[in-house]
């Protein structure tokens, strides 16, 4: 890419990051209420990109492989904990990911 189309590209990726988030202000505005539809969509939308999360991740896992699916399920056990205990949702995931990759790397390598 020249330098002319990389600040063109940075440019309309600005742009679109800035008005998808102030798009919602701009529609909704500060004065009048949030709609029950987006103050719904605030309660179901991170419990269903959760579960996106856990579909996508698990989609390829074979049980008859020779880990059994073991770091997996590990994994899934440790997010779902952390999550009980913290209520936060990126410090689940993250530890969930990274005592994932501690697993596959350390604990299950197959060299």
């Amino acid at each position: 890419m020249t330098l002319t189309e990389q600040i063109i590209t940075v440019a309309a990726v600005v742009v679109a990051t800035m008005l998808t988030r102030f798009l919602p202000f701009i529609v909704i505005g500060n004065k009048r209420e949030t709609p029950p539809y987006i103050k719904y969509l605030g309660k179901v939308l991170p419990c269903a990109v959760f579960a996106m999360l856990i579909v996508y991740c698990l989609r390829n896992v074979d049980l008859s492989s020779n880990t059994h699916a073991l770091p997996e399920i590990l994994s899934i056990v440790v997010t779902v904990a952390v999550h009980l205990f913290r209520r936060q949702m990126l410090l689940s995931i993250a530890s969930g990911t990274i005592f994932y990759m501690a697993l596959v790397q350390f604990v299950f390598a197959t060299n």
